[in-house]
């Protein structure tokens, strides 16, 4: 018996070789969807109200700060103001007690902000209750506060 040499046969499967130009399809089908969602996302505001979910805490409450970034967060997607989120100006009233803090949200012109330069009309003011984690709005009614919308 004579050992005939076997036929050469591509390998099938996930070990079958690609051509460069299959391989850059099944790279752009891939890539091209997520970055289509990631900007959907991004445009929608969906990624920044993901990450005020994850990022505020309950210690963030009395932290100034943070709870900028979460009303920031708050007021623009709930409807309150149609601004862009860092065209609003948030004036936080350091000598009110933790039970009753007003902040004031105002309305900036400066920068890619449009409006009349150096303009800073007041939108509306919330009353935070840090200790009870309540947020109260005079949107429509000066002075008289509500719950937000």
């Amino acid at each position: 018996m004579t050992d005939k040499p076997k036929p050469s046969v591509p390998p099938r499967g996930p070990l079958k070789k690609r051509s460069l130009r299959q391989h850059i399809v099944r790279r752009l089908a891939l890539v091209l969807p997520i970055t289509v969602l990631m900007i959907v996302l991004a445009k929608s505001g969906m990624i920044d109200t993901l990450t005020d979910r994850y990022t505020f805490r309950p210690e963030s409450w009395f932290d100034d700060s943070a709870l900028v970034r979460h009303l920031r967060v708050v007021v623009t997607h709930n409807g309150m103001s149609h601004d862009r989120p860092d065209c609003l100006l948030f004036v936080v009233n350091g000598n009110d007690p933790p039970n009753a803090s007003r902040i004031d949200v105002m309305q900036k012109h400066s920068g890619t902000c449009p409006g009349p330069k150096g303009d800073l009309p007041k939108l509306f003011t919330l009353q935070v209750d840090r200790m009870n984690r309540i947020i109260q709005s005079d949107q429509g009614s000066p002075g008289t506060f509500h719950p937000l919308p």
